[in-house]
């Protein structure tokens, strides 16, 4: 089969098109002819060194695909509801980029009615670890307010039209006028472009002074300070990648005044049975918002596989809005 490899550390040039044996599924496991995969932030990390692969996950990168099922664990395929021939789109620990991909049948799912494979693609990174994050660990609930730093990224653009769909009021952050107006488009409330505006100034405006009840943070770092201070009493920040460094320095009277948490996660490592519940709560919750079109995959460019590089050179630029997909 076809892969693109990750030849040595480095720019996004390193990534070539090279050939692997096909993968062999294993018990409660599928094999799935790629039509489509997503391009996601941790790829970029792998590709230059900065996000080791877990224990026993391919070298390949690529973290979720979709397509069709063409092999697997029989028994596994009838407990879960799938069989040969059946369209998924699935959450992966890496082997994403590539013709055929081995996928454990509980981080599955059909692809929702309507949706082409790109766009069933771009799903699954980002809807397990935004409905991880902001709905299981932070516990974001109808009628609260959610702060998510960096509304247009795919992880943004999914958290803007869930959280919406479940009835909170979403204020973001964007790099841009353009990319609020994005923001904007997709169903949030308030937008701040955060080069022009403090972000903490901005909140404590809209919200007369209360603050937002959760906040979604990619950035960490200098940021924390001021989350701190944006968080309402009983407020949750939950940090999901570092992108402004690892350490901050935070007013803990603050956090003890207002009785904050500040939590993290990352999703690669987490176990299959993590994943399995987070799969089948978002068939249940979210892939009928999906296949009703409330909520709808935001595909920003696609590429072919060959052109992985340009793939990453964009992810790198943040000049995208929502999702980049590679096609085979």
């Amino acid at each position: 089969m076809k892969v693109v490899e990750i030849t040595s550390y480095g720019a996004p040039d390193v990534l070539r098109l090279g050939s692997r044996p096909a993968p062999v599924p294993g018990a409660g496991e599928v094999l799935i002819r790629v039509s489509a995969s997503g391009v996601n932030r941790p790829d970029v990390l792998q590709r230059t060194g900065n996000y080791p692969v877990p224990p026993g996950a391919s070298d390949i990168p690529g973290l979720e695909v979709a397509g069709v099922v063409v092999d697997g664990d029989a028994q596994a395929m009838v407990a879960a509801g799938f069989k040969i021939g059946d369209r998924v789109c699935a959450l992966v620990a890496g082997g994403g980029y590539a013709e055929l991909c081995v996928a454990p049948v509980g981080q599955c799912l059909p692809v929702p009615h309507g949706l082409s494979d790109v766009e069933a693609a771009s799903l699954p990174e980002t809807f397990f670890t935004v409905w991880s994050n902001v709905f299981e660990r932070a516990g974001l609930q109808a009628g609260e307010t959610l702060l998510i730093q960096g509304g247009s990224s795919g992880i943004g653009v999914t958290a803007i039209q869930m959280a919406k769909a479940l009835g909170a009021t979403v204020l973001v952050t964007a790099g841009s006028d353009e990319k609020c107006a994005a923001c904007l488009a997709l169903g949030a409330d308030h937008a701040i472009n955060y080069k022009t505006a403090d972000f903490a100034e901005e909140v404590k405006k809209l919200t007369n002074g209360l603050g937002v009840n959760v906040i979604l943070d990619m950035v960490a770092g200098s940021y924390v300070a001021r989350e701190v201070e944006s968080l309402a009493e009983d407020g949750r920040l939950v940090i999901i990648a570092v992108q402004g460094g690892v350490k901050a320095e935070v007013n803990a009277g603050l956090v003890l005044r207002k009785r904050l948490t500040i939590t993290g996660s990352t999703l690669r490592p987490r176990s299959l049975e993590f994943k399995t519940a987070i799969a089948r709560a978002l068939k249940e919750r979210i892939w009928p918002l999906l296949a009703s079109g409330a909520i709808k995959p935001v595909i920003h460019s696609t590429f072919a596989a060959s052109e992985a590089a340009k793939a990453h050179t964009l992810m790198e630029s943040n000049q995208h809005v929502g999702k980049i997909v590679l096609t085979w």
